[in-house]
């Protein structure tokens, strides 16, 4: 019988993206000691969406951190569909340029699938290029999606047993949850996805060993939705205004699930450093294949 916890293990996502960008900063001394160019990312910011802002502006302290050169590219909200993949492609020719990331979401007026599929795969290290998402699928060496790897990274760190675990996505976005389950399949895990139009969802999350939540709405899973002892990896970012401040929560609500889950991130400080710390990650990988 499976105990309950008063206080669950707290999976630091902060304490996963050091150790990861230690390693990555590593390597890039090495680089720097033979006299060789070091790994450059280019992002490319539309409009002036404060969540992407602050995203972008970590992304770049990261760099400058371990050493990665980085630019980033600012285009007004007005900026046209040809104009914006014309960018991507001369940063495509880019020789010191080793990875590209376009800063979702974008603007109505632009197709993001688009100016994705303008991405050099070799230098999408977003993962989100079909060709990378195809090779993914297929199994094979390919950039992969960020979030999905720092999940991984995450349970790796705390040296949680993906194989043979039954794990439960909820949400099916190709950002996160199609590509994670792809992941966690590749680790041995038995993998259920549900959804917006998945019938009797709170039944079968309570099946999971594993739950990771990345559907966007605050605070939707409750305790009754989980079985004690599971292990919650909550990718939700939401911001609310609870007696009048604003705070960020995740898709789990952390004071109701907390007394009967063994381990879940925190949000903030989970999955989001991870994300940024895989991204890098990825650079320094595509930096490396070319």
């Amino acid at each position: 019988m499976v105990e309950t916890n008063t206080i669950p293990i707290l999976l630091n996502g902060r304490e996963v993206a050091t150790e990861v960008l230690k390693n990555v900063a590593n390597e890039i001394n090495t680089i720097k000691s033979n006299n060789k160019r070091v790994p450059g990312l280019a992002v490319l910011l539309v409009g002036d969406n404060p969540a992407s802002k602050t995203y972008v502006n970590n992304k770049e302290k990261a760099c400058n951190n371990i050493g990665i050169y980085s630019e980033v590219h600012k285009f007004q909200d007005n900026i046209n569909q040809e104009n914006l993949k014309e960018r991507l492609e001369q940063l495509n020719n880019d020789n010191k340029i080793d990875g590209i990331l376009l800063q979702l979401p974008l603007p109505s007026h632009l197709n993001s699938q688009k100016l994705i599929n303008a991405i050099n795969p070799k230098k999408d290290v977003d993962g989100l290029n079909p060709v990378n998402l195809g090779k993914l699928m297929s199994g094979q060496q390919c950039l992969k999606p960020c979030t999905p790897l720092g999940i991984i990274e995450i349970l790796k760190h705390y040296s949680i047993n993906i194989t043979g675990a039954q794990v439960v996505v909820i949400g099916r976005s190709p950002l996160v949850g199609k590509p994670v389950s792809l992941l966690l399949l590749e680790k041995n895990a038995s993998v259920t996805v549900v959804h917006s139009k998945s019938k009797n969802i709170e039944q079968i999350t309570k099946t999971a060993d594993i739950l990771v939540c990345a559907i966007g709405k605050p605070k939707l899973v409750k305790k009754d939705w989980v079985k004690p002892g599971v292990i919650i990896i909550d990718v939700g970012i939401n911001k609310i205004t609870e007696q009048g401040k604003d705070k960020l929560v995740g898709d789990v609500d952390f004071e109701d699930v907390k007394a009967i889950c063994k381990a879940i991130t925190p949000v903030p400080g989970g999955v989001g450093p991870v994300t940024i710390a895989m991204l890098l990650s990825n650079t320094l990988e595509a930096y490396k294949n070319r």
